[in-house]
C-alpha cells in the first residue's frame, strides 16, 4: 500500500461506501435496480461465494457453479450473473447476485462463506545495502528457478530493472502463461503475466494488458526481484544501483489493480491461478479499508490455500497508522509486513529575501536557480468570484486562490495538501506549514516544501510585514537519518484485530523514500497537472516494506526450496535486527519481531515450523465448526479434544497474551523448534524479561544430536497489565545462532 495525500482519497471512500450500500440488475424484470436518493448512482453488488478446497474426484466447476446460481437466481439469468468459477486451486465463484440471493447461497450445503466484493486500496538505491544486504552477498545457485508472483498494478516490461539478459531458459516446472496483448511481451525475467478484471469496465488510461499504468506494480516488482539497473535516480535525487533481494529470479505477474482500486473477486481469481501456476512466493501490497475474519476476507483465503500448497504471502500492514489495531492484513498464514525507515532523508530549504534560510521537507525535483520570486500569503488572495474568503484560501485548496493575485508567486499556505491549488492559480510554488508527522515525505507538481509550525510562524510573519517579500526554493538534498531504522507513522499497528494472542505485524521492512522501476505511463504524483515522466521513482508505504520482505523471503527459499511457509517466516522473524520503543513507543505492535535482515536469515539455527494440520488446531480452537473446517482443508479435518488446539500452542515464532486491564494474566506456550544450524548444537535460554513480566522456560536447555531434530519445550508467562503493554523476549542461544522471539502481554482491545 503506498501512501496518499490526495484530496480526493476522501471522495473515494465515500464512493466506495455507496457501492456496499446501492446495487443493480438487468438480468430480469423481477431483479430491480436500485436508484440511490434520486441521484442515478447504480452500482452491482458481487458477491464472492467461498466453498472451501477443490472436492476430490471428478469436478466440474462451471458445472456445480452454474447449479448453485440457478437454484437462487432466475432463469436465464444464472449464466449472465457468473464473473469468475474458482476451482484451479480452491473453490468458489463470484457472481452478481442481491442481498436475499445471497442469504440463499449462504445456507446452502458446502458453502464457507458468502462475503462482498470490496474494493481493496494499494498500501531501493539504498535500502539493500542499509540491511547490510550488498550486492556481493552469497547466492544460491538456484536462484533463477525461484520465481515470485506479483499481485499489484501490472508492469513496465521494458523497465531496464526486468531486462532479461543473461538469463537461461525458464524453469521447468513453471505452467504459467502470457497473456496475449498488442502492447505486452514476456521475456525470460517475466515469465508470465495476466490481467483481471470482472466487471470489465475501464478507464480511459486503463491499458487492457498487464502493462502498468500506474506505477505502483512495476515499484513493488522491481523492489523484490528487480535486476541490477545502475544509475538510477529521481532526477539526480537517491542516485545509485537499484535491485531487488533475488535479482536473478523470475517474475509472474498478475493484474489486480486499476485506476479505480482492486477488487476481491479479482484478487481470488489471481490467488487461484498463481498457485497451480507454480509460483514459490506471493506479494501483495493491497489490503481493505477495514479488518475482516479470516474466511470473509479475500486476502486471508488466498493465502491460506498459497500455504496449503508451500507458498508464502508476504502482505503489507495497512497505511492506517499510528491507530491502534488499523493491521488490515493478519492471517497467522500470512507474512504481515510493516514500513520503517532508512538512514536516508529529503530535506527542502527555503530561502526568504532577508536571508533567513528555513529547512523543510519534501522531494522536490524542480531547481528554481536560486531566482527569488515574489512572496504572498494565500489568505490575502482569496477567488472571490467563486465566493471563496481569506479563510478559504488560506489553505490555498483547489479553486480558492486568485490567479490575478497568485500567478507568478510563490504562495504560503497553511495547510499541506497536494499542490494542486497553489499550480491551478498560476504560483511558481508553494510553502506549506502543517503541523502532522514529517516522517515521510512526498513529490509533488511544482517547488515546494512543508515547514514545521514554528518555522512556519516566522515565514508567515515576513511575508505579511514585508513591503514586497520574496523567496526561493531549493532543489531537496538528500542528508543521514541517524535515527533509523523506526516503523514510520502512517504503518498500521497491532494488535491482532481478531486474534489478540497472536502478535501483528510479524516484523517491519523498508518503506519510506524508496526508488524503484515506475510506469512510463504514469507521472510523478497523481496530479493532473504533473506531467513528469520517469523511469525511477520515489513513494512511501507499506506497499513498499512489502516487497522488501518478499525479496528476503524469496532470498531464503532459494537456499531451503522445500521449506515450508511457515519455516521461512521464522526464519525472517527469528533473526531480525532488534528494535527499540524508544523511537516506537508501541513497541511490538509497530516492528513485531524487529526489522528483517536478510543475509542473516538464510542461516537462521532454529525454525519454528507449521503446517496445515497446526492452523487447523488452531482455527478449532477459534471455534470454527468441523464442517467449515472440512470444506476448507478438502479432508476429513475434525475438532476433537485432540485436535483442539488453542492459539497459545501454534507454532509460532512470537508470543503475545492479552488480558483485561488491571488483571493478572498466566499462559503456557507449547513450541517446537527445528534444527537446521549445527547438526551437533546445545541451546540455552535467555531471557529478558522487565518488571511486572515473569518468563519460565521448561527445559531451559535444548540439545540437538542431527540436523533436522525436533525439540519441544514450554514457556510460561505471567503478567499484570494495566492500560498498557510489557514486552521481553525469550533467545535461544548456542554461542553461534542467536534465536530471538519477542513475548508482549497487553490489556487487550478485544471484547
Amino acid at each position: 500500500m503506498a501512501v496518499q495525500t490526495s484530496p480526493l482519497t476522501w471522495l473515494m471512500l465515500f464512493c466506495f461506501t455507496l457501492g456496499l450500500l446501492v446495487c443493480c440488475h438487468g438480468a430480469s424484470d423481477d431483479r430491480q435496480a436500485i436508484n440511490f436518493f434520486s441521484l442515478g448512482l447504480l452500482f452491482d453488488f458481487v458477491y464472492i461465494v467461498y466453498m472451501g478446497d477443490i472436492p476430490k474426484g471428478d469436478f466440474s466447476a462451471a458445472n456445480l457453479h452454474t447449479s448453485m446460481l440457478q437454484d437462487v437466481v432466475p432463469s436465464p439469468a444464472a449464466s449472465d450473473v457468473l464473473l469468475y468459477s474458482y476451482h484451479r486451486s480452491f473453490n468458489g465463484f463470484a457472481a452478481k447476485l442481491t442481498k436475499d440471493e445471497a442469504e440463499k447461497l449462504r445456507g446452502k450445503e458446502g458453502v464457507v462463506s458468502v462475503f462482498l466484493s470490496q474494493k481493496k486500496q494499494l498500501h531501493t538505491s539504498w535500502s539493500w545495502d542499509f540491511m547490510g544486504f550488498s550486492k556481493k552477498v552469497k547466492r544460491s545457485v538456484i536462484e533463477s528457478d525461484i520465481i515470485v508472483g506479483m499481485l499489484d498494478t501490472g508492469i513496465w516490461p521494458e523497465s531496464e530493472s526486468f531486462n532479461d539478459t543473461g538469463f537461461g531458459p525458464i524453469p521447468a516446472k513453471w505452467k504459467g502463461t502470457c497473456q496475449k496483448s498488442s502492447n505486452f511481451t514476456c521475456n525470460k525475467k517475466i515469465i508470465a503475466a495476466k490481467y483481471y478484471r470482472a466487471n470489465g469496465d475501464f478507464s480511459p488510461g486503463d491499458f487492457i494488458s498487464p502493462r502498468d499504468s500506474e506505477g505502483h506494480g512495476s515499484h513493488t516488482a522491481s523492489t523484490a526481484a528487480g535486476g541490477l539497473a545502475s544509475r538510477a535516480s529521481l532526477y539526480g535525487l537517491a542516485k545509485g544501483t537499484v535491485r531487488g533481494a533475488v535479482p536473478s529470479a523470475r517474475i509472474a505477474v498478475y493484474k489486480i489493480c486499476w485506476s479505480d482500486g482492486c477488487y476481491d473477486v479479482d484478487i481470488l481469481a489471481a490467488f487461484d491461478d498463481a498457485i497451480a501456476d507454480g509460483v514459490d512466493i506471493i506479494s501483495l501490497s493491497v489490503g481493505s479499508f477495514f479488518s475482516s475474519d479470516y474466511f470473509d476476507d479475500s486476502i486471508a483465503i488466498g493465502a491460506f490455500h498459497s500455504m496449503k500448497n508451500g507458498v508464502l504471502t508476504s502482505n503489507s500492514a495497512g497505511n492506517s497508522g499510528p491507530r491502534p489495531a488499523s493491521i488490515v492484513n493478519f492471517s497467522p498464514w500470512s507474512l504481515s509486513v510493516a514500513a520503517s525507515t532508512i538512514d536516508r532523508k529529503f530535506v527542502t530549504k527555503v530561502k526568504l529575501g532577508n536571508g533567513e534560510i528555513y529547512e523543510g521537507t519534501s522531494i522536490n525535483t524542480f531547481d528554481l536557480k536560486e531566482k527569488m520570486y515574489p512572496f504572498i500569503f494565500g489568505g490575502v488572495a482569496p477567488n472571490t468570484s467563486q465566493g471563496f474568503t481569506s479563510e478559504d484560501s488560506r489553505y490555498c485548496l483547489p479553486g480558492t486562490l486568485n490567479e490575478t493575485l497568485v500567478k507568478g508567486k510563490i504562495v504560503f499556505c497553511d495547510y499541506d495538501s497536494d499542490g494542486d491549488g497553489p499550480i491551478e492559480g498560476g504560483a511558481v510554488g508553494a510553502v506549506f506549514q502543517y503541523g502532522g508527522k514529517k516522517d515521510y515525505v512526498f513529490s509533488y507538481p511544482l517547488p515546494l516544501s512543508n515547514l514545521n509550525l514554528d518555522d512556519g510562524r516566522f515565514v508567515l510573519n515576513y511575508v505579511n510585514t514585508t513591503e514586497n517579500p520574496t523567496a526561493t526554493i531549493f532543489k531537496s538534498d538528500v542528508e543521514s537519518n541517524e535515527f533509523a531504522p523506526y516503523v514510520v507513522s502512517f504503518s498500521s499497528r497491532g494488535p491482532n484485530p481478531v486474534t489478540a494472542d497472536i502478535l501483528k505485524p510479524d516484523l517491519t521492512a523498508p518503506g519510506v523514500d524508496i526508488l524503484a522501476a515506475w510506469s512510463e505511463a504514469a507521472h510523478v504524483t497523481e496530479s493532473e497537472y504533473d506531467n513528469r515522466i520517469v523511469p525511477y521513482n520515489i513513494i512511501s508505504g507499506t506497499s513498499m516494506s512489502c516487497p522488501h520482505a518478499t525479496g528476503a523471503a524469496a532470498y531464503v527459499k532459494s537456499f531451503h526450496p522445500t521449506w515450508s511457509p511457515a519455516a521461512i517466516k521464522s526464519a525472517l522473524m527469528t533473526t531480525a535486527f532488534q528494535m527499540s520503543a524508544k523511537n516506537n513507543i508501541e513497541g511490538e505492535f509497530a516492528f513485531g519481531a524487529g526489522h528483517i535482515n536478510p543475509a542473516l536469515a538464510a542461516q537462521p539455527g532454529l525454525i519454528y515450523d507449521a503446517g496445515e494440520i497446526e492452523y487447523i488446531k488452531f482455527l478449532c480452537g477459534q471455534g470454527y465448526s468441523p464442517t467449515y473446517l472440512q470444506l476448507i482443508t478438502g479432508n476429513n479435518s475434525s475438532c476433537s479434544e485432540e485436535t483442539n488446539g488453542t492459539v497459545w500452542d501454534l507454532n509460532y515464532p512470537s508470543f503475545a497474551l492479552s488480558a483485561t486491564p488491571g488483571k493478572s494474566i498466566t499462559r503456557a506456550f507449547h513450541r517446537t523448534v527445528t534444527n537446521v544450524g549445527s547438526a551437533v548444537s546445545t541451546y540455552k535460554a535467555v531471557v529478558k524479561a522487565p518488571p511486572g513480566l515473569i518468563i519460565q522456560v521448561q527445559p531451559s536447555v535444548l540439545s540437538f544430536k542431527s540436523l533436522g531434530q525436533k525439540q519441544s519445550f514450554v514457556v510460561t508467562v505471567g503478567a499484570e497489565v494495566g492500560n498498557s503493554m510489557i514486552s521481553g523476549s525469550l533467545t535461544w542461544d548456542d554461542g553461534l545462532y542467536q534465536v530471538r522471539s519477542p513475548i508482549v502481554a497487553y490489556a487487550s482491545l478485544i471484547e
